[in-house]
């Protein structure tokens, strides 16, 4: 399951306030050069307007922008502002958050000693080349089937881009935890639970906890 988000039509580029007030401030002027230079190389995609985003702002655009497209972006941003490089990062494409879980791991690891803990997960997923482009949105979360059952479930959230190809990738994915062969499965959501948006925890709404 992957949660609404930002339209795909965006870039983000994060920044600290002090640079953001600075952008904005000027922004439609950045705006103009920003096209300008987009222009210049016969690029397809014009920035429409710019706006704050929680960590720095955000770049409305006619089309979803390319690898070449956001490179011209980050050049424009570093050389417009003339701030240090370490204050602007990369801008990116808006990225989902997205529910998966893990099944057929032992809640008792043997070649462990002890119980499965988020730590524990933390390094298999690292040690494991499926997950090498995939990166954590928070603490793996083990729960164990039953009192009765040594089985766990292991539930992740994981950065997704929005056409959802990271979390495809290790979708209904195999692979070994010891001598057990782990599955990564899809989370289907309950709609009679809600989710916070702020936080994106289950259990109440956004400014309800």
């Amino acid at each position: 399951m992957t949660t609404k988000g930002l339209l795909r039509k965006q870039v983000i580029v994060l920044m600290n306030n002090k640079t953001v007030k600075k952008c904005l401030k000027d922004s439609s002027i950045h705006i103009i050069s920003i096209n300008h230079t987009l222009k210049s190389i016969k690029l397809n995609v014009i920035a429409d307007f710019i706006y704050i985003d929680n960590k720095g702002i955000v770049i409305s655009t006619n089309n979803v922008t390319n690898p070449s497209d956001l490179q011209e972006i980050k050049k424009y941003v570093r050389n417009s502002l003339n701030t240090d490089t370490d204050q602007i990062y990369s801008p990116r494409l808006p990225q989902y958050k997205s529910y998966l879980k893990i099944v057929s791991i032992p809640y008792l690891v043997e070649y462990l000693n002890s119980c499965l803990s988020s730590n524990d997960v933390e390094k298999i997923l690292k040690s494991n080349y499926i997950f090498n482009d995939i990166v954590l949105a928070s603490k793996p979360r083990v729960i164990k089937i039953s009192p009765k059952l040594d089985m766990s479930i292991i539930r992740i959230d994981i950065w997704n881009m929005q056409n959802g190809s990271k979390a495809k990738t290790i979708i209904n994915r195999h692979f070994n935890v010891g001598s057990f062969i782990a599955t990564v499965c899809r989370v289907n959501m309950n709609p009679r639970v809600p989710q916070c948006k702020n936080c994106w925890k289950w259990g109440h709404t956004a400014g309800v906890r």
